[in-house]
């Protein structure tokens, strides 16, 4: 059978009209980040989420920076977040830790649309008068208790006393609360356990180089992003936790894997940030499916083993036996 030109470019333009009808069916989904896309944290979430989401959605990112932005600017970066979400009308939204959750929740608590956050160390209950029901997430808790034991272990019993730094962001306000009840000295077990939240780079430095004068026998880096100098400038992460690595004059561990590597901490039982990412994904592929949005949140994963060989190598450290086959062991 001859077919008429016609005829063909018409069916040509309904198939043409089908993918594009296709294509806009695919969810749209905002991510908006408390910090930006090179912090190691994020970028980590991001793959994850987008390995969950990235053929099935349309992904738009809003980072608020955070972490370098002083806090007097952080309602307007809040305001911003909230008009990309007006522009964007997304069909979900994923908020991606403390501070975009503290800025931007009630205000989304009075839409429709379903959102899931990850990476929140404050009880969410805080950042609302009552409990929103379009809005759940992820948790995530760092092993804090259970960190110190694996330490104690790893240093064959010769940690008695350790100091834990964080510096005086919104997430280390909030650990220090919930996981420490406000008290900045604890015990786990036969080990006593200082922390500390520094807000200026000399504070910093002054309490890593005289940590063994003090006689910790460990220090462990938790959150170091938001120290700023004197005047105010921040410090750039990377520049704190390698020089902190480099003269620390005791073993340096860490409670996240971007803190790990060959100039940087030991490692330890940590968290990162990919699993969070494939978690609170996870959630929202199956609320964009039509799965209801789960009432209570979820934390992400126990930890995982990761350490530095070269840091190892450093502090003379060998792994107990059968550390190496339940760890990552990275350069």
């Amino acid at each position: 059978m001859i077919r008429h030109p016609s005829f063909l470019l018409l069916a040509l333009m309904a198939l043409i009209c089908s993918g594009q009808g296709q294509a806009e069916q695919r969810a749209s989904v905002l991510v908006i980040e408390s910090y930006h896309a090179s912090y190691q944290w994020d970028a980590d979430y991001r793959r994850g989420i987008n390995d969950i989401l990235g053929d099935s959605a349309e992904l738009h990112f809003f980072q608020m920076d955070t972490k370098r932005l002083p806090t007097s600017e952080h309602p307007l970066r809040a305001d911003l977040a909230w008009q990309a979400y007006r522009d964007t009308q997304p069909d979900l939204v994923i908020l991606g830790d403390d501070n975009a959750l503290k800025h931007l929740g009630r205000r989304l608590a009075d839409t429709d649309t379903p959102v899931i956050y990850l990476g929140v160390n404050n009880n969410p209950r805080n950042y609302f008068s009552k409990i929103p029901r379009n809005i759940t997430g992820v948790l995530e808790r760092p092993l804090l208790n259970r960190s110190i034991i694996y330490m104690r272990e790893v240093m064959e019993g010769t940690l008695n006393k350790v100091l834990i730094l964080f510096d005086d962001g919104t997430t280390a306000q909030a650990l220090l609360e919930e996981q420490f009840q406000g008290k900045q000295q604890r015990t786990v077990g036969p080990v006593d356990v200082h922390i500390r939240l520094i807000g200026n780079i000399d504070d910093w430095r002054e309490a890593v180089v005289s940590a063994e004068a003090l006689e910790y026998d460990a220090i462990v880096v938790g959150l170091y992003h938001t120290l700023t100098e004197k005047n105010g400038a921040h410090v750039p992460a990377q520049e704190v936790i390698t020089w902190s690595s480099s003269h620390t004059k005791v073993p340096l561990f860490a409670f996240w894997e971007f803190a790990v590597g060959h100039d940087m901490a030991i490692g330890g039982l940590v968290l990162d940030g990919y699993t969070q990412g494939k978690v609170a994904a996870t959630i929202a592929a199956d609320v964009l499916a039509g799965a209801p949005l789960p009432r209570l949140p979820q934390s992400s994963d126990e930890g995982q083993f990761v350490f530095s060989q070269t840091q190892l190598d450093k502090w003379g450290i060998t792994l107990p036996a059968g550390f190496s086959e339940i760890s990552t062991l990275l350069p």
